[in-house]
C-alpha cells in the first residue's frame, strides 16, 4: 500500500515539475522578449514588467532560468532521494515567496507565470513531505 501511494506521489511530483519547467520556461521567454508581452492583462498583470524589472535577475542569471534548473532538479531527485527532493522543494517555495511578495509589495505587478510557477512549488512542497513521510514509514515498518 505504502509503495503504491508513493509512487502515485513521486509521478505526481514528476508531472508537476514538467509543468513547472514550461511555465518557467515560458517566463524565460518573457524575460528576453523585446516585443510588447502577449500576457499584459493591464497594469496589475503584465509579464514583461515582472520579467523585466531587476527582481528578475540574481546575480546575472534570470531567475525564470533558476526556477527551470529547480524543477528539473526536483524531478530527477523525486522518488530516489525524498528527504533531499522535499527540502529542495522547500527551497524553492521559499524563494517563491520571496519573488511574490516582491511583486506584491514593491513592483505592485503580477505575473500569470510567477503566480502558476507559485502554485506548482507550493504543490510540489506539500506532495514531497507527503512521500518522505510514506517513505519513512515504510522504511520503519520493516
Amino acid at each position: 500500500m505504502t509503495s503504491t501511494l508513493n509512487a502515485t506521489l513521486t509521478a505526481a511530483v514528476v508531472m508537476l515539475c514538467l509543468t513547472g519547467v514550461l511555465i518557467s520556461g515560458l517566463a524565460l521567454g518573457e524575460h528576453y522578449n523585446t516585443k510588447p508581452s502577449p500576457c499584459s492583462i493591464n497594469d496589475k498583470w503584465d509579464c514583461g514588467m515582472v520579467n523585466h524589472s531587476p527582481y528578475a535577475l540574481v546575480r546575472g542569471v534570470p531567475v525564470a532560468f533558476i526556477g527551470s534548473l529547480g524543477y528539473a532538479l526536483i524531478a530527477g531527485l523525486a522518488g530516489r532521494l525524498p528527504r533531499t527532493t522535499a527540502i529542495l522543494a522547500l527551497l524553492g517555495l521559499l524563494f517563491s515567496l520571496r519573488l511574490t511578495w516582491v511583486e506584491w509589495k514593491v513592483l505592485s505587478v503580477w505575473c500569470i507565470y510567477c503566480v502558476s510557477s507559485q502554485a506548482i512549488i507550493a504543490l510540489v512542497t506539500i506532495l514531497a513531505l507527503g512521500s518522505t513521510l510514506v517513505a519513512r514509514r515504510r522504511r520503519h515498518s520493516y
